[in-house]
C-alpha cells in the first residue's frame, strides 16, 4: 500500500473539505493520486462536505409512525424547500424512520455515509437533526403529530389515556414547545435564576418587603412554569384550563414525549 504523507492528506482536505479520514482513505484508494481522490470524494457526495455544514439548514421534513405499542419520530433538514421535497431526499428520511423504528435511536450513525452521499448529489447541507423512538406500557399509548403541510415540527407523545387525548395532547404539545413535563424536571439552578431576576424587578421591588416572596412565586408560576411545563400550560383546546387539569379531568397522565423540528 502507498504511503499517504500528512501534508497530501491535508492539502486534499483543503481542497475539497471532505474529512480528514476520508480523505486519507480516498488517498489510499486513488495510489495517492490526489487529483483522482477528489473524484472519488465527489462521486461518494463526500467533497465539499465539510463547507456545505456552514449553511443554514431551516428547511426539512419531520416523519414519525407509530404502532399499538411503539412510535419512531426522525426530523431531517436542509437547505431548501425543492430539496425537503426531492424524492431522494424524502426516501432518505424514511429509511432513517425505518432504522430507528426498528433499532432506536442509534440507528441513525449508520446512515452517515448515506447522508453524507445524499449532501453530494442534491448539492446541499443535509443534516439529521433528531432521531429517536418511545415505546408504551400496557397500560398506556402512544401517538403522533406532525404539523402539516409544512412537516417541520412533529410530536411522539406516551401516556394513560384514549388514543384520542394522546393525538389532542400531541398536537398541544406540538404548538406549545415545553421543555419540561412536570416541575420536578426542571433543574432547580434554572428556578433560582428566574426567582433572582424577578426578585429585583421594580414592580416587585416597590412592594412591601413581607409580600415580595408570594408575588415572586406568582410570577414563577404564571410566566416561567406556565411557558416551560406541560402540565403547567394553558391546553390549547380550552385556555381556561391548564394541561395538567384537563388531563385530570379525563382520568389521564403524559409519561413521556418528545418534540422535534428541523430548526433544532
Amino acid at each position: 500500500m502507498t504511503t499517504i504523507s500528512a501534508d497530501l492528506v491535508k492539502e486534499l482536505r483543503e481542497r475539497t473539505g471532505a474529512g480528514m479520514m476520508d480523505c486519507k482513505r480516498a488517498l489510499q484508494e486513488t495510489d495517492g493520486d490526489i487529483d483522482e481522490a477528489i473524484r472519488l470524494l465527489r462521486e461518494k457526495g463526500m467533497a465539499s462536505a465539510a463547507k456545505r455544514a456552514e449553511h443554514a439548514t431551516n428547511e426539512g421534513k419531520v416523519a414519525t409512525r407509530t404502532d399499538e405499542r411503539r412510535g419512531a419520530i426522525v426530523a431531517v433538514a436542509c437547505e431548501t424547500e425543492p430539496v425537503s421535497k426531492n424524492d431522494e431526499f424524502v426516501g432518505f428520511v424514511n429509511r432513517l424512520l425505518d432504522a430507528v423504528g426498528r433499532d432506536g435511536a442509534d440507528a441513525a450513525a449508520r446512515l452517515e455515509q448515506e447522508r453524507l452521499e445524499l449532501a453530494g448529489r442534491l448539492g446541499e447541507n443535509i443534516v439529521i437533526r433528531g432521531a429517536d423512538s418511545l415505546e408504551a406500557h400496557e397500560d398506556e399509548v402512544v401517538a403522533e403529530y406532525v404539523h402539516r403541510p409544512a412537516e417541520k415540527i412533529g410530536v411522539l407523545v406516551v401516556m394513560r389515556g384514549t388514543p384520542e387525548l394522546a393525538r389532542m395532547t400531541a398536537m398541544h404539545i406540538s404548538f406549545a414547545d415545553p421543555r419540561y413535563l412536570s416541575r420536578d424536571e426542571v433543574p432547580q439552578a434554572d428556578v433560582e435564576r428566574e426567582r433572582e431576576i424577578y426578585e429585583k424587578l421594580p414592580d416587585v421591588v416597590a412592594k412591601p418587603e413581607e409580600v415580595r416572596p408570594r408575588i415572586v412565586e406568582g410570577m414563577l408560576a404564571k410566566r416561567f412554569f406556565a411557558e416551560t411545563v406541560l402540565l403547567d400550560q394553558p391546553w390549547i383546546h380550552d385556555t381556561a384550563l391548564t394541561v395538567g387539569k384537563a388531563l385530570v379531568e379525563h382520568g389521564a397522565d403524559v409519561r413521556r414525549f418528545l418534540r422535534l423540528s428541523v430548526a433544532g
